[in-house]
């Protein structure tokens, strides 16, 4: 028992190390294969999906997204929070980049999802507890989502906006404060933030990643399965709102989505890794300093930008 329980280690070691050496052949071609198309510009008529942009941009958007996305799913936050402004300065209309990050981001989502269960991050099959709050955070995505369709026009984006973002600079000050505190798991907690979060993804479409994160370690769950159950969540949430921005006649500008797509799926066999090697006390903190910083930049964006 106790070979075989060896042996099935040593597999799955001799498989994680494949897997980097893999990821980064892969990573070196994509690349390779992007700048080509600046030295062979006759290949554009195969690429005309991305041909709207430029060898350039479409590398520096390819490696936005694997770094965004890289830090979004080992922390679980920060990949349309600070994705989003640096597309608009690029000259990007709102109304193409929204389609594109939620596109990006239900493939991650589940693509994390996947290679965190794989990694051991969390057991959504036979753990209670992890698939009890992944179910309460799906259905409070769709929840979330309907009230602020009813409630859009009521409420003003401003004040919501600032609210949020306090409320996410408290979750990571709190986070930050007990990072070595052991808190027991509360079930409403993970209710009220997950609500809380949906809500406002639904009416401004950020902030949800680090108020769910951070909300669920200061509810009890540890900060690797927090991680892994957001990036399931988000990717349940992208999916209703890439469906109503479909239903409401809008397109996706695809030579925006692939390479914001494929930059952020190449992020994922890394970004599980970290979090599967990361001691829990210093992932712990760094959700909070994450959580803190992305609280104050949403303040930052709204007052001075």
């Amino acid at each position: 028992m106790e070979q075989n329980a060896l042996r099935q280690n040593i597999l799955i070691s001799v498989f994680r190390k494949r897997r980097i050496r893999i990821w980064f052949i892969a990573l070196i071609c994509m690349i390779l294969i992007i700048c080509l198309r600046g030295v062979f510009p006759q290949l554009e008529r195969f690429s005309a999906d991305v041909s709207a942009l430029s060898p350039f941009y479409t590398l520096m958007i390819f490696c936005l997204a694997l770094f965004c996305e890289y830090i979004d799913s080992s922390l679980g936050m920060g990949y349309g929070t600070t994705l989003t402004p640096l597309l608009l300065l690029f000259g990007f209309a709102p109304l193409q980049i929204v389609p594109c990050v939620l596109l990006s981001e239900l493939l991650t989502g589940f693509a994390a999802t996947v290679l965190h269960h794989h990694d051991g991050n969390v057991n959504i099959i036979r753990d209670r507890t992890a698939r009890t709050t992944a179910i309460l955070l799906c259905l409070l995505s769709v929840v979330g989502a309907v009230i602020a369709v009813c409630f859009a026009i009521h409420i003003s984006k401003v004040v919501l906006t600032t609210t949020i973002s306090f409320i996410i600079l408290a979750c990571g000050i709190l986070t930050l404060s007990t990072s070595g505190r052991q808190f027991r798991y509360r079930k409403s907690h993970i209710i009220t933030l997950g609500a809380v979060a949906a809500f406002n993804k639904g009416m401004s479409g950020g902030g949800y990643g680090p108020l769910v994160t951070s909300g669920q370690v200061v509810s009890g769950m540890s900060p690797k399965k927090a991680v892994a159950l957001t990036s399931l969540a988000e990717a349940f949430t992208c999916v209703i709102g890439l469906t109503a921005y479909l239903a409401m006649g809008k397109s996706i500008f695809w030579p925006l989505a692939l390479p914001l797509t494929l930059g952020a799926l190449f992020s994922v066999p890394v970004s599980t890794l970290t979090v599967k090697r990361l001691p829990e006390g210093i992932l712990k903190k760094s959700v909070g300093v994450v959580t803190c910083l992305l609280g104050l930049f949403s303040l930052v964006k709204l007052f001075l930008l």
